[in-house]
């Protein structure tokens, strides 16, 4: 047992070597995350979900989505999701100087690496932070099982509504008119 262990900051992650390369750095309650670059399927799927979601937000001017930007939600909490979707005006008023979200995303997803430590993370962990700082929907992709969870705020947190499969069509409340064949995500 640790009397005082060690708590990772965002200031910490300034010290990291330039070469990150094929790592990700992400800090979760104080605690440094190392994960290496996901498979091939993994960004494929994240891709084909940040494609939908681009090509709905120039037709909306609503939002804008992002793959792996960096989402700053305290000091001791920096994540790299795999997509978010912003509204314009957390847009204009969520990044700092770096580049990096200080606010938290309407919709973020992570698509499953493999692994069980990679599955409870992005299961527990990280479901309990989103709904800790006000993310209003949450994806999880599951490229090997071809599924979408969908977990959205509901009594101030996030609760899972719904399972998607191949035949499912993807929506959201936040996103007026969307839809995405979930079979799309995984071409």
């Amino acid at each position: 047992m640790v009397a005082n262990p060690v708590r990772w900051t965002v200031q910490d992650l300034d010290l990291m070597p330039d070469n990150w390369g094929s790592k990700r750095y992400e800090i979760i309650n104080g605690e440094l995350l190392v994960t290496r670059a996901p498979h091939a399927q993994h960004q494929n799927a994240g891709g084909n979900l940040h494609f939908e979601l681009t090509a709905w937000s120039r037709q909306t001017g609503l939002g804008k989505a992002l793959e792996a930007p960096g989402v700053i939600l305290t000091d001791e909490d920096a994540i790299i999701p795999d997509v978010i979707w912003v509204s314009q005006e957390r847009w204009e008023n969520g990044l700092d100087d770096a580049g990096h979200f200080t606010v938290a995303p309407e919709i973020i997803v992570e698509v499953l690496s493999a692994g069980e430590t990679n599955e409870l993370r992005d299961r527990k962990a990280k479901l309990k932070l989103y709904s800790l700082h006000g993310v209003a929907e949450y994806w999880i992709v599951n490229w090997r099982m071809q599924t979408v969870e969908v977990f959205r705020r509901q009594d101030a947190q996030l609760q899972q509504v719904a399972t998607l499969l191949q035949e499912d069509v993807l929506t959201s409340p936040i996103l007026p008119g969307f839809e995405c064949a979930i079979a799309a995500i995984f071409q």
